[in-house]
C-alpha cells in the first residue's frame, strides 16, 4: 500500500489483506495490567538485555520490568516529587535516567537501587539522551526542556558541561550516531552534530502545518521523521540535496467519520501522530496516535508493511527493544480530547507485541 494512496492508511477499512492485522494477530502480546496510577508518558528498552524495560508515567514514578519469562515482573520502581515525562537507559545498561515537571533530572542505579538528581532545569524535563559527543566520543545525558534549553550533563557534577539556548520550549528530541534532533514549540527543528555539541548545525521549520509531536532519527543518523498533532508525518534529511530526491510527507492515523450525514463527502477524523520508533535492524518504524492504531512503514520504498487495528484507547508511546524482536506500545490517555475524554475506567496497559519480519522488514517492490 503506498503511502500515497488513501489518507485513511491507519484504519481497518483501507489497504489490502496482506497489509491489515486483525486482533487475532496480537493474541500472544504480554500485557503488563496496571502498570502505572495515570497515563504512560514513556517507554524504553535496555541497550544491553532484550527482556529489561523501563516505564515513565503521570503518578510521578519510574518502573522497571523484567519480561524475559513471558509475563511482566516488575523489579524495580523510584519516584520523582510530579509527573515524569522521558525515560531512558545508560549505554551500558546500568542506570536509567529520567526528567518531569519537578524540573529534576534522576539517575537510578540499577545494581543498588538509589536515585539520585544529577540535574535540573528551569521548567519540566520533557525528553533525554545518552550520547556520545564531542572528538573523545564521551558518553553524557543531554536534557531538553520547557525552558527553551538542552543540557549535556556528565553525572558526575551538579552543573551542566554545556547548556544551548533552543528557538522555543522542548517538546521531543532523538538521537542516532552523531545526529541530535530537537522539536520544539512553533514547529522549529533544531539539528545538531555531536562532534560539537555545543552550537546549533541547521534550524528548520517542520514542512507540517500543525504543532510536533514527536521527532525519531533514522538509524543511519542521516535524518529524521517528524509527526504531528494533524495524524502526519515528514521523512526528512539532513543534507538538502538528499531531502529534495528523498523528503516527503504522508497522512496517518486517520479514520472515517461514522457519524457523517448521508450524502455528504467523505469526512476524515484526524488523531495526533504521539510515536515513532525505528527498528534497530531493519531501519523501518512504527507510528502510533490517538486513534489506538499502530503500523510499520518502509520509507525507502514508500509503503506501508503492516496496519494493526484500533485498540479502542490512545498509544502515547512505542518502543523497539535493542534486535526489533520485541514492540512495546503503551494504552493510556493521551488528553488529545482535553478533559472530557479522561473517562473512568479508560485503558491504562503495556503491551509487548512478539514482531514477525513479515511486519517489520522491508519488502522490495516487484
Amino acid at each position: 500500500m503506498s503511502f500515497f494512496q488513501s489518507s485513511n492508511s491507519s484504519t481497518t477499512s483501507t489497504g489490502t489483506s496482506a497489509t491489515m492485522a486483525t486482533e487475532a494477530d496480537l493474541g500472544n502480546d504480554i500485557v503488563i495490567q496496571n502498570p502505572a496510577d495515570d497515563s504512560i508518558s514513556d517507554i524504553a528498552f535496555s541497550p544491553q538485555n532484550d527482556f529489561l524495560l523501563a516505564s515513565s508515567s503521570w503518578d510521578g514514578k519510574v518502573r522497571i520490568w523484567d519480561v524475559q519469562s513471558g509475563t511482566a515482573q516488575g523489579r524495580s520502581q523510584y519516584e520523582h516529587k510530579g509527573p515524569v515525562l522521558t525515560t531512558r537507559w545508560s549505554n551500558d545498561g546500568s542506570k536509567v535516567a529520567s526528567g518531569g515537571c519537578d524540573n529534576a533530572v534522576q539517575l537510578f542505579d540499577v545494581a543498588t537501587g538509589q536515585s539520585n538528581q544529577v540535574g535540573a532545569h528551569d521548567s519540566a524535563v520533557s525528553s533525554l539522551r545518552f550520547v556520545n559527543c564531542g572528538p573523545s566520543n564521551t558518553e553524557c545525558l543531554v536534557t531538553g526542556s520547557w525552558d527553551k534549553t538542552i543540557k549535556y550533563w556528565d553525572m558526575r557534577q551538579p552543573n551542566p558541561v554545556s547548556t544551548l539556548m533552543m528557538p522555543e520550549r522542548v517538546y521531543t528530541m532523538d538521537n542516532k550516531a552523531q545526529l541530535l534532533v530537537v522539536g520544539t514549540a512553533e514547529r522549529h527543528i533544531a539539528i545538531i552534530n555531536l562532534s560539537n555539541p555545543g552550537t546549533i548545525f541547521k534550524t528548520a521549520q517542520s514542512p507540517l502545518k500543525w504543532q510536533t509531536r514527536v521527532v525519531a532519527c533514522y538509524n543511519e543518523g542521516d535524518g529524521y521523521a517528524i509527526g504531528s498533532v494533524e495524524g502526519r508525518c515528514a521523512i526528512r534529511y539532513v543534507d538538502d540535496e538528499v531531502q529534495k530526491k528523498n523528503g516527503f510527507s504522508f497522512k496517518c492515523h486517520r479514520m472515517a467519520n461514522p457519524n457523517r450525514a448521508p450524502g455528504t463527502a467523505n469526512q476524515s477524523m484526524v488523531y495526533p501522530l504521539n510515536s515513532i520508533a525505528f527498528h534497530p535492524i531493519y531501519g523501518t518504524f512504527g507510528t502510533a496516535g490517538g486513534d489506538g492504531c499502530f503500523n510499520f512503514w518502509d520509507k525507502n520504498h514508500r509503503h506501508r508493511l503492516k496496519g494493526f487495528p484500533s485498540l479502542r484507547a490512545s498509544i502515547p508511546v512505542i518502543n523497539f527493544n535493542r534486535n526489533g524482536s520485541i514492540f512495546a506500545y503503551a494504552l493510556s490517555y493521551d488528553w488529545h480530547q482535553g478533559y472530557a475524554g479522561n473517562t473512568p475506567g479508560y485503558a491504562n496497559v503495556i503491551r509487548l507485541h512478539p514482531t514477525r519480519d513479515d511486519e517489520v522488514k522491508e519488502k522490495r517492490k516487484r
